[in-house]
């Protein structure tokens, strides 16, 4: 549902929007000035070594000097190599730390305490004060080196102490005081030197340990150190948002993550292995403060944090809130818990959270529905893949439930939530689907949130000063800049947030899904997760067989009607319900006749009903993919039911494929019946397929195949009859006349096929020359082709098994003649088929002497003469595409 504004609203918006054009184009107008003066050719610069103070001028830079040239630049004066004693200095550092290293570990035990003690002190004052000295002097990154030898000292100096004035503490005590001590002098130390960069991040690292090692010290149960790590978290997200310079910030966003993530397992683990509601509750809430502190980080961080604090703040509470009934309940229905704390989520759009944390919780809200589908998916894999092991044993008999039907071991009884998850989702979204303006309208605060202080939530100029063009406003009329991102206009009327409409953004209907796909979407996954949820309830239950397959088969007429009449309200412009009730349809009759395939009974009533129903289905539906979808399935149903036929009248399959042939006559009838309609071509596609499957079937017996063979060339030829498939019906009816012919001739053993073909070459022939006469532009291939391969073929084959040489001279020769008149008289089909059958013919009398000459050549010769031959035809490669393409073009021109 579009959202109008009041006109008061409108203009409103339209006057932040003008004001935003000026300032752009004055902005832009000062950019096309700067370009200008840059592309001007610059003044004639002074030679090198130009002095004014000889010319009488004063000194660059004096009172009263006069100006430079535009473009002068002056000589750079010599300056000292701080790089290089920088550099020096950063080593002179390093070495220090080393040797102070050694010092502690080699040199100490040979000194007393008191001059452990001093020299300690001597030094640790002498690093921390060296780098305020450096700094005054500009060598900032000596002073880095020296600080980060300092930090080094501090940890030797700890060190120290635990070894010589306090050997009996515990180590993880001493570490956790110890690394807190550190941390604040770090802190202060970083404080008062802000332009060192190291020692707030250090002191950032060294505040992870102290309450995680404290808690350890402490013996503390599990629970206490997840609390430690939280709070250490809290304090990581603090320094994050508020803290001094950028590497503390960055140091201490990547230890929160890490000790939030840490603190959120430790409460997972605890609340899913609590031993019962009770058990779960500390757990939870540890979870809770978890996804309140990141919620409370996410008011104020920026877009992308602020999404990540709402995802972690909504998985928490899914894990908290849905931990508690979980440890009631047995295994198998703890994810429903989840799911349904999950979906609670979903009440975020109602409340005042800033729109980028909202989005998180939604996003963790979709993820945890997400996760419980996926555990889905096994058990519906099993209903749906099951039933292919049945085609291995084709009515082998009726088993006792569907589990046995399916054939799959999973642990069915752990499963028994699965169905229950999807039908909750499937019912959720069916709900959004049905009543789609009420989830818009609960959504719509949400969606019209702004961030707190973007510039989106306030007009433009509505300040303290109270009008537009007061100063400090950042209006066109004041004569500021723009304020970066004060777009008028609310994050989902499209644009960039923080950038106005005309520096790259895109209209909202190309950056977000509109009402019409989101609500085809949830209607979509409505009609998906409902169907595998009647699926996996009919598994988990083991319903009898005959209910299974009777109720596969009632949700395949259920998902047809649903893409029928959806396909036809198109009432809210989205295909994505009646497409994917469709693609549903089709995988859940496939499943179901599958299914059917342990019973003879089942297999008639299953595929009889889908025939039924595709073929009721192609008639309601209106034109178009759908239809033509609807009368396939249809057709590949009755081929089914023909060879089903076949098998219960006890025929073995080369005999049952004339059987076959039933359902492809039928559709040359029916697209004879249809003629042009879009839905013909593709039944008679599928009537083809049939076709080809029968010959499949008919292969093992030559005689049936030969049979076969010339019933489909009947069929090609009724086809042919109709002028729109005369081309490709034709050339394949008198193919596959031709090939039964020779399959019948091979079948009956005859060793002179010449007898059986040259009374039919010799009329055919005659009445191709007498259609040339009649129309000289037809095609030789039409008038002459098929008397010819019915000869030439059939004679090359028996001739390439023959020992004697009469039939290969006599077919060469035929050949020849053939191909001389084919190239005297410009005939292709003689041209070709007579010179591929002399080729052959040559080929096959000359194949002896070859193998005895490669035989008789050395092993090397063959792959050289291959080489050369590749590189002359390379080498002319340009000559031989032009005769290449005088060729095409010579037989192009042929009849």
């Amino acid at each position: 549902m579009e959202h109008v504004p009041p006109p008061a609203e409108e203009l409103a918006r339209l006057d932040r929007e003008l004001a935003e054009l000026d300032a752009r184009r004055a902005q832009l107008l000062t950019r096309r000035a700067w370009l200008l003066a840059a592309l001007r050719p610059p003044a004639p610069t002074a030679a090198p070594g130009w002095n004014p103070s000889a010319w009488g001028a004063p000194p660059s830079g004096r009172p009263g000097a006069p100006a430079q040239p535009w473009g002068y630049v002056p000589p750079k004066q010599p300056s000292a190599p701080r790089s290089a004693q920088n550099v020096l200095l950063t080593l002179g550092g390093l070495l220090l730390t080393i040797a102070a290293i050694a010092f502690t570990l080699v040199s100490w035990g040979s000194m007393g305490i008191g001059g452990r003690s001093a020299v300690l002190a001597a030094v640790t004052v002498g690093a921390l004060a060296a780098p305020a000295v450096l700094l005054r002097r500009g060598l900032t990154a000596t002073a880095e080196a020296l600080a980060a030898l300092a930090l080094v000292l501090t940890l030797l100096d700890a060190y120290a102490v635990h070894a010589v004035a306090a050997p009996d503490t515990d180590g993880l005590g001493f570490t956790a005081v110890a690394a807190g001590v550190l941390a604040a002098l770090w802190t202060a130390y970083g404080l008062a030197l802000g332009k060192l960069h190291l020692p707030l991040p250090a002191a950032v690292v060294l505040a992870q340990w102290p309450l995680l090692f404290g808690a350890w010290a402490a013996g503390a149960p599990a629970l206490v150190v997840g609390w430690a790590l939280l709070a250490t978290a809290v304090l990581d997200g603090a320094i994050a948002l508020w803290g001094k310079g950028t590497g503390a910030r960055v140091t201490a966003c990547v230890g929160g993550s890490v000790m939030a993530f840490s603190a959120l397992m430790v409460g997972l683990t605890l609340s899913v292995t609590a031993s019962g509601p009770l058990g779960a509750l500390a757990p939870g809430a540890l979870l809770l403060t978890a996804a309140a502190a990141a919620l409370a980080g996410a008011w104020r961080a920026p877009r992308g944090f602020a999404r990540a604090g709402g995802v972690v703040a909504g998985l928490a509470v899914v894990a908290a809130v849905g931990g508690v009934p979980a440890a009631a309940v047995p295994e198998g229905w703890r994810v429903l818990a989840y799911l349904l704390a999950g979906l609670a989520l979903t009440a975020v759009v109602r409340t005042r959270l800033p729109r980028n944390a909202a989005i998180g919780v939604l996003v963790a809200s979709a993820a945890v529905a997400a996760g419980a589908l996926v555990g889905a998916l096994p058990g519906l894999a099993a209903v749906l893949l099951g039933p292919v092991t049945l085609l291995s044993d084709v009515w082998a008999g009726s088993p006792e439930g569907f589990r046995s039907a399916v054939g799959s071991t999973l642990p069915w009884s752990e499963l028994a939530a699965a169905p229950v998850v999807l039908a909750l989702v499937a019912g959720l979204l069916g709900a959004a689907y049905r009543w789609w303006p009420s989830p818009a309208r609960i959504a719509a605060p949400l969606i019209a949130r702004e961030e707190p202080g973007s510039a989106g939530a306030a007009s433009y100029g509505a300040g303290p000063a109270g009008s537009a063009g007061a100063p400090g406003t950042g209006t066109p009329e004041a004569g500021g800049a723009a304020a970066p991102g004060a777009s008028g206009a609310p994050w989902y009327a499209g644009g960039r947030a923080g950038a106005p409409w005309f520096a790259g953004g895109a209209p909202a209907a190309r950056r977000r899904p509109s009402g019409a796909a989101l609500r085809g979407a949830s209607g979509a996954g409505a009609a998906v997760l409902g169907w595998g949820a009647l699926l996996l309830a009919g598994a988990v239950l083991d319903v009898p067989y005959a209910i299974a397959v009777a109720g596969e088969t009632v949700l395949v007429a259920g998902l047809l009607a649903l893409a029928v009449r959806g396909a036809g309200s198109g009432r809210d412009g989205s295909t994505a319900v009646p497409v994917t009730a469709l693609v549903v349809a089709l995988a859940a009759a496939v499943s179901a006749g599958l299914l059917s395939l342990a019973s003879e009974g089942a297999s008639y009533a299953v595929f009889g009903a889908l025939t039924v129903l595709f073929a009721g289905a192609s008639v309601r539906a209106g034109a178009g993919v759908p239809r033509a979808v609807f009368a396939v399935a249809a057709t590949v149903g009755g081929t089914v039911l023909s060879g089903f036929a076949g098998r219960s009248l006890g025929l073995a399959p080369h005999e049952a494929a004339p059987l076959v042939l039933l359902v492809p006559a039928l559709t040359v009838l029916f697209g004879a019946r249809l003629r042009r309609n879009p839905v013909a071509l593709p039944v008679e596609l599928t009537g083809a397929v049939g076709a080809l499957v029968a010959v499949g079937l008919a292969v093992p017996d030559a005689p049936f195949l030969a049979l076969v063979l010339a019933l489909c060339g009947v069929l090609a030829a009724g086809a042919a009859v109709r002028p729109e498939r005369r081309p490709v019906a034709g050339y394949l009816a008198a193919a596959l006349f031709v090939l039964a012919t020779w399959v019948r001739l091979a079948a009956s053993e005859v060793s002179f096929p010449e007898a059986y073909t040259l009374p039919v070459t010799v009329p055919a022939l005659v009445v191709g020359f007498l259609r040339r006469r009649k129309d000289p532009e037809a095609s030789s291939w039409t008038a002459y082709g098929p008397g010819l391969a019915a000869t030439l073929l059939p004679s090359l084959a028996v001739a390439w098994t023959d020992p004697d040489w009469q039939r290969p001279l006599l077919l060469g020769v035929a050949a020849l003649v053939i191909t001389l008149l084919g190239a005297r008289y410009r005939l292709q089909a003689l041209l070709l088929l007579g010179g591929a059958v002399l080729a052959l013919d040559g080929l096959h009398e000359l194949a002896p002497y070859v193998v005895q000459v490669a035989g008789a050549l050395p092993r090397w010769l063959p792959p050289a003469l291959a080489g050369l031959l590749l590189l002359v035809v390379g080498a002319t490669y340009e000559q031989r595409l032009r005769d290449a393409r005088r060729l095409k073009d010579a037989l192009g021109r042929m009849r």
